[in-house]
């Protein structure tokens, strides 16, 4: 039995497939992070700094606490003011989607049941988020984002 013998050019070519395994994946990784990235979150961070610590104030001074849950279906949001007691912003938006990609974003239709603000929702199991504005009384922005994790039905 005769042992094959390791050549300078088998060892180049082994050299090459491992590196050339390794590029394409980071390859394939990069293409994919950059193709299901959302996007920016503001467009200018130097003016948004601006006024950054006057709009968390006054957003603090509503004292307002909000809640989100999804539970058979059903969206349920709460907000709710420092003495415990539901609210029912002037206006509301919100999106709920993926932390990773906006391909499955969805606009919830809110109905306000005198306790919350609730909505019918298809969500497949993971991690969402709500990216909730709301507006007060006296015109001051609420702003939130609010982690929703929905588990596996069985």
């Amino acid at each position: 039995m005769t042992a094959k013998v390791l050549t300078g050019r088998k060892v180049f070519f082994i050299f090459a497939a491992a590196f050339g395994v390794v590029i394409g994946v980071n390859i394939m990784l990069a293409v994919q992070a950059i193709s299901t990235f959302p996007g920016l979150v503001t467009k200018n961070s130097y003016v948004a700094s601006q006024s950054f610590d006057r709009d968390r104030a006054a957003q603090i001074a509503l004292a307002w606490t909000a809640r989100a849950e999804v539970k058979d279906g059903i969206l349920r949001l709460s907000i709710v003011d420092g003495a415990g007691l539901p609210v029912q912003p002037d206006s509301l938006k919100a999106t709920l989607g993926r932390a990773t990609h906006v391909g499955e974003d969805q606009i919830p239709a809110f109905e306000f049941d005198g306790e919350a603000h609730v909505a019918p929702v298809d969500l497949a199991p993971g991690n969402w988020n709500l990216r909730l504005l709301a507006t007060g009384p006296d015109g001051t922005m609420f702003r939130q984002l609010l982690a929703i994790y929905v588990g596996r039905t069985t």
